[in-house]
């Protein structure tokens, strides 16, 4: 039988590089580094700590430890045990978190004190926990602690051997258009994923990865490239420290990196004011649309003949699509400041992109879709190896986004778009997202692109209010500063919407204070949030009616 299971690829890297730089952490400068040997032994350590302590292989493991060499080291090790992984975003509100975890239905739970105490307070979704095990002081009430389990425990572990289509984890995603959902990884799914990212960007091997992600970490411990842990706190992005953050970019030669458009905001402003440039050579930013803006400001920190790649995909695909930095610039920004959409590039090696006509209920099978031609925007959906079977425990949500094609089964992206002459993708906004209004479909990221422009506006979100078929389109700005004068700005808006055919139906206005955006990549934006705010505020007093 062939060995499928992820775990492998820390073997291999292992014995070819053992002495060489795996995992960096550290704050202020002040670094503590493991090599790939002792990342494999300290894994192989925690195997046969936590195998000693009752986990075994299909076990549901919920792991929620900062990033570390412990959550690594961990990862790894219930991969080898054959244990599913539980991976949720802490910062999804304390009732999300709750409802997800009562959903996997963890039996054992290693997590920090905070979360262990936080475990024994709201006991009901953790009843089926059976194993505690604290990554830290456990108080002697917080479980077994990580310590006192692994001490003493061999360095040597021989990997169960999994199948290609054995559960290996359960990864959450954003909740950005409705509850989060657990989506279940198979260990060929990660070896897909693995592949995909050392063959299409030439990661691997003698490169350095600071990820914004920690997610990504583990895939570039995987590929045998050192990861940076970077000093800040992940469910934050947007609030990155930019003088740590390239500090260690420096102090660790860093090779790529991959963060959200929050994070290199952030960065690339940063360096710029401070004349800084960088070592980074490859850089990827995902997570919600990259405006040619902002790949122009990062170009400038980056060295000579340095790539942006900017990746599309899902929790339940990715990546999909790929496109660098400069054809955005030199070949589709333009067309997207326009209202044509974000291009998210050329299908990935293996992978296929179709656009179908879109539809509110389940698809049985391929054979009952109608694909759109060329330039006509539709349901976007994915197939390949790096696509995602079902949700956990959600039949109901899998029978919605999955469509039975044969053996495969293709993912519902749940996102809006079209494939140009070129064949490559563009997005048009979530399908969640459009506004149905009397006389015709608005697609957000569309229209919204129009409204950008204007200088004052740091980011708007265009919202329907009413009933589907007939609601009423609501522009909504985040402003880059305060303003004296609202109806001043309102008429500017109102001036470019009539500018332009798809936004001239557009003639109400409102500023909100601060966009309610998603926790992994602080770029999301939540606009069935701010819809229900604008329902609520829009009145005479405080939003413009096309003045």
């Amino acid at each position: 039988m062939a060995d499928w299971n992820i775990a492998q690829a820390l073997h291999d890297v292992a014995t070819a590089q053992a002495e060489q730089v795996a995992l960096v952490t550290g704050k202020k400068g002040k670094y503590r580094q493991w090599s790939f040997g002792e990342i494999q032994k300290n894994s192989n350590r925690f195997a046969n700590g936590l195998q000693s302590n009752g986990v075994q292989r299909g076990d549901r493991v919920m792991l929620m430890v900062r990033p570390s060499m412990e959550f690594i080291c961990l990862t790894f090790a219930l991969f080898k045990l054959g244990a599913v992984v539980i991976l949720i975003d802490p910062g999804m509100g304390y009732k999300n978190l709750l409802r997800c975890i009562g959903s996997v239905q963890p039996e054992v739970l290693i997590a920090i004190p905070q979360v262990q105490l936080f475990a024994r307070v709201f006991a009901k979704p953790f009843v089926t926990v059976r194993t505690r095990i604290c990554v830290g002081a456990s108080l002697g009430v917080l479980g077994i602690p990580l310590e006192k389990a692994s001490r003493g425990a061999g360095t040597e572990f021989t990997p169960v051997q999994t199948r290609e289509d054995e559960l290996a984890a359960i990864i959450f995603t954003t909740g950005s258009t409705g509850p989060p959902k657990g989506v279940q990884y198979s260990h060929g799914t990660f070896f897909s994923q693995l592949g995909l990212i050392r063959d299409y960007y030439k990661i691997g091997r003698g490169d350095v990865d600071q990820p914004g992600f920690p997610l990504f970490a583990l895939f570039a411990t995987a590929l045998g490239a050192t990861a940076v842990i970077p000093d800040m706190d992940p469910t934050k992005p947007a609030r990155v420290d930019p003088e740590r953050f390239v500090r260690s970019l420096i102090d660790w030669k860093v090779t790529y990196s991959f963060g959200s458009p929050a994070i290199w905001n952030v960065v690339s402003t940063y360096c710029l004011a401070h004349e800084i440039s960088l070592p980074v050579r490859k850089i990827l930013m995902a997570g919600a649309p990259v405006s040619g803006t902002l790949i122009n400001k990062v170009q400038q920190i980056m060295p000579p003949g340095g790539e942006i790649h900017t990746p599309y995909g899902a929790t339940e695909s990715l990546p999909l699509t790929s496109i660098i930095g400069t054809e955005i610039l030199e070949k589709t920004w333009q067309q997207s400041r326009e209202g044509r959409g974000t291009c998210v590039g050329l299908a990935l090696p293996g992978m296929e992109v179709d656009i179908i006509k879109p539809e509110d209920g389940e698809i049985h099978s391929w054979a009952d879709v109608d694909i759109l031609p060329t330039g006509e925007i539709g349901e976007i959906v994915a197939k390949g190896p790096v696509v995602t079977r079902a949700y956990d425990h959600n039949e109901e949500e899998t029978r919605h986004a999955k469509i039975a094609d044969g053996r495969s089964i293709r993912h519902r992206m749940g996102d809006m778009g079209y494939l140009d002459r070129q064949n490559r993708l563009w997005f048009c906004g979530r399908k969640a997202h459009r506004v149905l209004t009397a006389e015709g479909v608005l697609y957000t990221i569309c229209c919204e692109a129009i409204f950008n422009e204007h200088p004052l506006v740091f980011r708007s979100a265009l919202v329907g209010v009413g009933e589907a078929g007939n609601q009423r389109p609501i522009l909504i700005v985040e402003l880059t500063e305060k303003i004296a004068d609202e109806k001043q700005l309102f008429a500017e808006l109102r001036g470019l919407a009539m500018g332009n055919e798809l936004t001239k139906r557009i003639t109400t206005f409102m500023i909100h204070p601060a966009f309610p955006v998603d926790i992994r990549h602080n770029a999301k934006i939540f606009r069935e949030k701010l819809g229900i705010w604008a329902a609520r505020n829009c009145v005479t007093d405080n939003c413009s009616k096309g003045l």
